[in-house]
């Protein structure tokens, strides 16, 4: 496939995040590479797809809201902002079912129009001061 540009690439990404608030777990495979690596760690898209499933069962009100994104093909970065109430414990802190406010920096390596490494980092002090 011919290099994509940085239309193509934040088109992509777009699809991915309208895809998992839809929580459309079927057609994850179309946003994400079988090889997918997070942080990392090869994870594989099973593996990918089971820790957004995660996700959404610990934080019933998940939403990917983007509120900034820098685009170099292959690379997309993207900065998220959750506002939610997760049921219990989140990154090992007791949120319990309270409204928190934080933050997600992410580095995305897309390939064919799909994500083939994450680089993540969420700001978990943010969650703590809130606590």
């Amino acid at each position: 496939m011919p290099h994509m540009t940085r239309e193509d690439t934040v088109e992509a990404y777009s699809a991915y995040i309208a895809c998992l608030n839809a929580q459309d777990w079927s057609s994850l495979h179309r946003h994400v590479a079988e090889e997918v690596t997070y942080n990392g760690d090869l994870v594989g898209l099973r593996g990918y797809r089971d820790m957004l499933i995660g996700d959404f069962d610990a934080i019933p009100d998940l939403s990917f809201n983007v509120s900034r994104v820098a685009c170099d093909p292959p690379l997309i970065a993207s900065s998220l902002a959750f506002d939610c109430t997760p049921k219990g414990m989140l990154f090992g802190l007791p949120v319990n079912g309270r409204r928190v406010r934080f933050t997600e920096n992410v580095f995305y390596e897309v390939r064919d129009r799909r994500i083939l490494n994450v680089w993540s980092v969420i700001d978990k002090a943010a969650i703590a001061a809130q606590l």
